[in-house]
């Protein structure tokens, strides 16, 4: 069974920086691309960061410059660096993949940019 937990969310200041990590089982993960959403109330889940099996990245335009995506494949971890935070930062961030032709979702992180 796949299973991904994310964590690292917290109360921050803007222009802080966080580190959110997701733990991943069930799958081999280094076969995998992984991906980072997030999602504000009311909002649809948007897409923030991508991450290839062959670490190929790809970031929407909001946070490219300001977020790095990046892999463990020893660890099976997924991380999101995340720096110069705005208050338009704060969602629940959560982590994906698509494996066994479904995705699969973590229960989520909170991030929440204010003073």
């Amino acid at each position: 069974q796949v299973h991904l937990v994310e964590s690292g969310g917290a109360l921050v200041q803007p222009g802080g920086s966080l580190r959110l990590s997701c733990a991943a089982s069930g799958i081999n993960y280094r076969l995998y691309a992984m991906k980072w959403y997030r999602q504000v109330p009311g909002k649809e889940r948007e897409m923030v960061a991508t991450i290839t099996s062959d670490g190929i990245t790809n970031y929407t335009d909001a946070v490219r410059g300001r977020f790095t995506v990046s892999r463990n494949n020893v660890r099976n971890t997924l991380f999101l660096q995340m720096n110069n935070l705005k208050p338009e930062d704060t969602a629940v961030y959560y982590c994906s993949t698509n494996a066994y032709g479904r995705n699969f979702w973590g229960r989520g992180t909170q991030v929440t940019v204010s003073q």
